[in-house]
């Protein structure tokens, strides 16, 4: 079982709207490659939370792991394109994923078949929600792996969180932005892959995942360095949930044990897939066609 943990939001576009939310677009892709998923979020007592637990209900999830907040409304951020289809984020704040609560009995409700914890940064802004996250991973079971976003977001994260949240994980990903950011955050000097090897070092990270755009993406591990140009493709639409497409393939080839070239491969076609469509969620589940097979490898 996959444990998913964080926002679930409407990305607003200047004439259209999509389904998103970094944890909630792994834990889409994850389900329609075949694996276990739990997905816990909160949405607001409103139209948009209303309509999220529907869609979450139809698309396969549990619609009681989406807590109801009486107070704050549903996540939501808008997302103007540059000619690249890059996207520039403005998140709304004080939303109700910021006041995530898990009680004992939800903790107790997970169970004890948890393989992987998957978490980001974003969902830690506010003291109560980073707390309660903490709370939650010192309590997990030694056999459950964490997966760690970064998704570093303007004005949404401190150093504290970061370190807090790799303290806990085994596997990282992030980009060559937050890797500059982290190196400046630790006063660290050296060239990237320097600072790749001191995270895993003081951290105790089993991999490393560093995505660098039009340059490709490399994956460390203690075993090896392993790199991938970027993939063909046909068109960019947006590049909007490009990394939580990596993501969620790393976490699939990671818990089917599959080789890190293979995974690397198949991350990178899979986040090329996705730039070639509006959003981060795929309306033709055939974008998941021969990148993951987990009833062959689970």
């Amino acid at each position: 079982m996959i444990l998913v943990i964080g926002e679930v939001l409407f990305d607003i576009f200047p004439d259209y709207r999509r389904l998103g939310g970094a944890p909630f677009n792994v834990a889409f892709h994850l389900r329609h490659f075949g694996l276990p998923v739990r997905f816990i979020s909160r949405v607001g007592n409103d139209p948009a939370g209303e309509e999220i637990r529907r869609l979450i209900a139809e698309k396969g999830f549990r619609a009681d792991d989406i807590q109801i907040d009486k107070d704050h409304p549903t996540g939501s951020v808008r997302v103007d394109l540059d000619d690249n289809g890059v996207p520039k984020f403005s998140i709304t704040a004080d939303v109700a994923y910021d006041h995530l609560e898990l009680n004992p009995a939800t903790v107790s409700a997970l169970g004890d078949d948890i393989d992987m914890i998957y978490y980001g940064t974003l969902l830690q802004r506010t003291d109560s929600v980073h707390q309660m996250l903490q709370h939650l991973l010192n309590r997990k079971k030694p056999r459950s792996q964490c997966f760690y976003d970064i998704n570093l977001r303007p004005n949404c994260y401190n150093a504290h969180v970061i370190r807090d949240s790799l303290q806990h994980a085994d596997h990282v990903k992030l980009n060559q932005e937050e890797l500059t950011t982290l190196k400046t955050m630790f006063g660290w000097s050296g060239a990237p892959a320097e600072i790749v090897h001191r995270l895993m070092e003081v951290y105790a990270l089993e991999t490393v995942s560093l995505t660098k755009g039009e340059r490709g993406s490399e994956l460390f591990t203690g075993s090896g360095h392993y790199t991938a140009p970027p993939a063909d493709m046909v068109k960019v639409v947006d590049t909007v949930g490009a990394g939580d497409a990596y993501a969620a393939v790393m976490i699939a080839g990671f818990l089917q044990a599959l080789p890190p070239a293979q995974i690397l491969k198949a991350a990178t076609q899979f986040a090329v897939r996705i730039c070639e469509i509006e959003g981060a969620i795929p309306a033709d589940h055939a974008v998941y066609d021969g990148i993951i097979d987990a009833g062959e490898h689970g």
